[in-house]
């Protein structure tokens, strides 16, 4: 029974994991206004690199869930948490640009989403498996939430849709 639920919450992991995670390699680009399009060019790649590095360490959580294999959970977890943009070996200069270009609540949900890591490092080590679920949903809607308000340029379905004033049900 437990295998059979472990392996029914991976797959619903899965599901929602890739349908957040569709549009990674989506180039499309249109204007936006979140600070980040004032990044030097330097910056933007060292982000997208951490970016797509989360994204491997978030796949890479999905089988090791199902497997019930904590310690790989809790490593993937722990590289996650200490992969920060800003604890890389950045200049002051760089330092300094992110500061003042990025808005105030980018840092806090990039804050939050390494607090969720470092809980779900944490679960992993108590092999609790409902708290690892628990704090990798929490992953997920961190991501959800910073592409959606950061990100629309590389995620357009995660952009608000446009009220057109008809009416429908």
């Amino acid at each position: 029974m437990k295998s059979t639920s472990r392996a029914v919450c991976a797959g619903t992991l899965l599901a929602i994991f890739m349908s957040l995670s569709v549009h990674a390699e989506n180039t499309h680009k249109q204007e936006e206004s979140t600070g980040i399009e004032a990044l030097s060019p330097a910056l933007r790649t060292l982000l997208t690199k951490e970016m797509l590095a989360i994204q491997t360490g978030m796949m890479s959580v999905i089988p090791a869930y199902a497997a019930g294999n904590w310690n790989e959970i809790e490593t993937i977890a722990h590289n996650i948490k200490n992969s920060y943009i800003l604890k890389q070996s950045l200049t002051d200069e760089q330092i300094h640009e992110l500061h003042s270009s990025l808005p105030a609540s980018f840092i806090e949900q990039d804050q939050q989403f390494h607090y969720y890591s470092g809980m779900l490092e944490h679960a992993a080590s108590m092999r609790k498996p409902e708290l690892v679920g628990f704090y990798f949903s929490k992953l997920n809607e961190a991501c959800f939430s910073c592409h959606s308000q950061f990100a629309t340029h590389r995620f357009p379905a995660l952009s608000p849709e446009k009220d057109t004033g008809e009416h429908t049900h």
